[in-house]
């Protein structure tokens, strides 16, 4: 059922979503040759805590992390550990954070060091369709709207759209109804969007076929291709005019 949050909710939503766009923020400035997973995830999770608040993904039906960090063909759901990015990587970050009952969530994709053309028109477009869908996420417009924005922008650019996974309503849990495909799929439905609805938009794109796979730890997803692979995500407040983006691309941990 979706929920439409008040406006003590929403305020609550957009504390959450002030730390988890900083923790993102903190995530990508550490993205750099040299530096482990594990250490930007061990930094993440101390800056969540020093807010008062908690890592939404820790122990998250037995995910071991507080972030998400997806290496090249790696989709989502990376899991942080020993790998040492290296010069050339794109770094997938994905955060959730959880405070007096509710959640944010966010995700965005990094260069380390130089990285080739392709690769950073990939991260362009990843974050752009999000933009492009951003324009029908109000009153008034229907689902397939904004997830049609988002899938014509990307394959107009000649990449594809991921498919077995999508974005969600969020609140006092992480993943509420709806669900928010990118791309337009008939069994969707045509829910209206009201004021009140808060839902996390998040493309993943990839260099190549939209298929995917699923590695023998139970999370980490990579293109069935092995082509590089891009991710954007913001939570969304439906507003009755302009959206309002709860976690803040412009957000710095401070």
């Amino acid at each position: 059922m979706i929920t439409l949050k008040s406006r003590h909710e929403i305020e609550l939503m957009r504390q959450a979503g002030k730390i988890t766009a900083a923790a993102r923020a903190l995530a990508g400035a550490m993205v750099a040759p040299g530096v482990t997973t594990r250490e930007i995830d061990r930094a993440v999770y101390r800056y969540i805590k020093s807010q008062g608040a908690e890592p939404s993904f820790l122990n998250y039906q037995g995910y071991p992390a507080s972030v998400c960090i997806s290496v090249n063909d790696e989709v989502i759901h990376g899991i942080p550990g020993s790998r040492v990015l290296r010069e050339g990587d794109i770094v997938s970050v994905d955060v959730g954070a959880y405070k007096d009952g509710y959640h944010g969530d966010c995700a965005a994709t990094y260069p380390c060091g130089q990285i080739c053309a392709e690769a950073q028109r990939l991260i362009e477009v990843t974050r752009q369709s999000f933009f492009e869908g951003l324009r029908y996420a109000r009153e008034g417009y229907r689902l397939p709207d904004l997830s049609g924005a988002i899938q014509r922008y990307v394959e107009s650019n000649g990449f594809s759209v991921v498919r077995d996974y999508v974005g969600h309503g969020i609140g006092t849990e992480m993943h509420e109804a709806p669900e928010i495909p990118n791309y337009v799929d008939p069994r969707m439905g045509r829910p209206r969007f009201l004021r009140g609805m808060t839902i996390a938009v998040e493309p993943m794109v990839n260099a190549g076929t939209h298929r995917v796979r699923v590695m023998k730890d139970g999370w980490t997803v990579k293109t069935a291709d092995g082509k590089l692979s891009a991710h954007y995500e913001n939570s969304i407040l439906i507003t009755d005019g302009e959206p309002e983006l709860l976690t803040d691309p412009d957000a710095r941990a401070e």
